[in-house]
């Protein structure tokens, strides 16, 4: 057995820390060692998008990568996003367009919304916001919903509310 590693991290805002083998993916980490029931874990080769963290302001795979690798970083999860009246606003314009059905996929996507728009205008047309969720498999919504939410999210305080918002603790 490889010798354990110890990593401290902010997760969520709060300083955590615990103990992974060298070679230990970070989801895999984060559920079980932090409970975080909310990333999900679908193809664990970074196609699906459904396991997306923010590490230090950029969307991740975590299924990529290691634990090790998180030593002395910033990470949010969806769970930790989920304060913010930003996110709050876009996950209800996700809902109230039908761009969502069972759920599974949906905080891997709000994930890598909320970096994009933390950091750029919303997005202004179709093409736009289907190269963004391109990168996301959805098998229940067929991305109509989602991207209509999208394009409806683009009022200028709700972008902004994502750019600047807190850390949920």
């Amino acid at each position: 057995m490889p010798p354990m590693r110890a990593i401290s991290f902010e997760l969520d805002g709060q300083v955590v820390a615990g103990e992974a083998e060298p070679r230990r993916l970070l989801s895999d980490f984060l559920r079980e060692e932090f409970h975080t029931s909310r990333l999900h874990v679908g193809c664990e080769q970074g196609v699906c998008g459904a396991c997306t963290v923010l590490i230090d302001g950029d969307a991740v795979r975590s299924c990529l990568v290691l634990a090790v690798e998180v030593e002395g970083r910033s990470l949010q999860t969806f769970r930790g996003l989920c304060s913010s009246e930003g996110v709050q606003l876009l996950i209800a314009s996700v809902i109230e367009r039908g761009g969502v059905q069972c759920g599974y996929c949906t905080p891997g996507i709000v994930t890598a919304l909320h970096a994009a728009l933390r950091d750029g205008p919303a997005f202004g047309s179709v093409d736009e916001v289907r190269e963004l969720l391109d990168g996301h498999l959805c098998r229940c919504t067929g991305y109509e919903g989602l991207v209509q939410a999208i394009l409806s999210f683009g009022a200028e305080e709700a972008v902004a509310s994502c750019r600047v918002d807190p850390v949920a603790s």
